[in-house]
């Protein structure tokens, strides 16, 4: 589905033919077509394949990627480490190491070109930003190569940590491995659509039914609307009546060695007048987990806030100003239509007046007025977003019947009109 989605909104099929032609894969060849799934057209892509029964390993798969002449660089390197992906989350689920993991569906044919494909294919869509909505998982149970099991299946489990899911009420599996790994590698961020000027929109097909929605994934292809910078981030937080600043303070010490974006406390009233400190996080999504090992393991705290956030930055890079007292060290950042602007970075000032003798605020001063504005760095006209909008979930039959029908699907999508 995520192939077909990426040929729909316009990605080159005769480059993504020939990189999964030099694979050497015996008999394998691609059917691309357009269909309708609920009264929508999209494009499904099938691969057709003579029998198969070999397992294989991670060496073996990486070995065909790389003598693969017309895959590049990069699409190589994107095809290796979401395989890489795959084989460590069923190394952890079945207590082997990466090399000993035998690859069953996702050893397949059909998948080894779906991942393959989705690597070349992103590579030439060439988008500097991926975003996507939550993923659903599905639900019921399904078979797999290891017998019965709940979905989202254990490996898929694995490779889904750190990304928010949906609840989709579709008894089947609507997120596989193939198509987990797939988005923990290629998406940047995870929520709503993006401001964006839609250019191209791409649907991809998956091959079963449902009677109530249709079987899709969406892909928007477009431009940013603005040159700020918009990420998801997840805020924590916790209401302390019972602990001492200097906990608050070493906790606070303790978060961001640990890689907090920010750290900062509130004065609140609780329940029956009781004072209290409300201690708030903001880190990275895939941080919470350790963020929150920190705030329980140091405060004593019964329970913890958790927010996914969005937040707009202005575009930024380091940049060095020339003052009376040595070279100060800073940032400047910008806005779309917006002048540049230059902040001093407090470590390089520091350093700066405690060896010049001078006070600080002296130092900002001098390297604020040193500053000569400057046009913001040239910007990629053609930059693109690729909204990937997995609202309805990826549909994959795991049973593996050998019919050689092997529809991985990836996605489903509601229409917003």
């Amino acid at each position: 589905m995520t192939l077909g989605a990426l040929l729909d909104c316009g990605v080159d099929e005769a480059q993504i033919r020939e990189g999964i032609g030099s694979l050497n894969l015996p008999g394998v060849r691609l059917e691309i077509a357009d269909v309708m799934k609920g009264d929508f057209r999209a494009k499904h892509v099938r691969v057709e394949h003579p029998e198969q029964h070999a397992h294989r390993h991670l060496s073996d798969i990486v070995e065909l990627i790389d003598k693969a002449p017309a895959i590049s660089g990069a699409q190589r390197d994107l095809a290796k480490q979401i395989f890489h992906d795959v084989a460590a989350a069923e190394a952890k689920v079945h207590g082997a190491t990466v090399e000993q993991v035998h690859f069953h569906e996702v050893g397949a044919i059909d998948s080894i070109v779906d991942i393959v494909g989705a690597a070349i294919g992103f590579d030439l869509l060439g988008a500097e930003m991926v975003v996507s909505s939550p993923l659903p998982t599905g639900r019921g149970q399904i078979r797999i190569a290891h017998g019965v099991c709940t979905v989202p299946a254990p490996g898929t489990a694995e490779l889904l940590k750190g990304i928010p899911l949906a609840d989709v009420p579709i008894d089947a599996e609507l997120t596989t491995p193939t198509g987990a790994a797939i988005v923990a590698n290629v998406v940047d961020h995870f929520g709503a659509l993006p401001e964006m000027v839609i250019e191209q929109i791409g649907y991809g097909a998956g091959t079963m039914d449902f009677p109530q929605r249709a079987n899709l994934l969406r892909i928007f292809v477009g431009e940013a609307v603005g040159a700020a910078e918009i990420d998801y981030v997840a805020l924590l937080e916790t209401n302390l009546d019972d602990v001492s600043a200097e906990v608050i303070g070493y906790t606070t010490q303790k978060l961001f060695e640990a890689g907090a974006l920010d750290v900062y406390s509130t004065a609140i009233q609780m329940k029956k007048g009781r004072p209290a400190v409300q201690l708030s996080v903001i880190c990275r999504t895939g941080d919470r987990d350790s963020m929150e090992s920190i705030l329980f393991g140091e405060t004593g705290t019964f329970g913890i806030r958790r927010h996914v956030i969005q937040r707009s930055k202005r575009a930024r890079e380091m940049h060095e100003v020339q003052t009376v007292y040595g070279a100060v060290q800073g940032k400047i950042g910008w806005r779309h239509g917006e002048r540049v602007i230059f902040t001093p970075e407090f470590e390089s000032c520091a350093k700066i007046a405690a060896e010049q003798g001078v006070p600080l605020r002296t130092v900002y001063r001098a390297a604020e007025s040193a500053y000569q504005p400057t046009a913001p760095p040239e910007a990629n006209p053609s930059a693109q977003i690729a909204g990937d909008s997995h609202d309805h979930g990826h549909s994959h039959d795991h049973g593996h019947d050998h019919s050689h029908d092997h529809s991985h699907d990836h996605g489903t999508d509601e229409h917003r009109h």
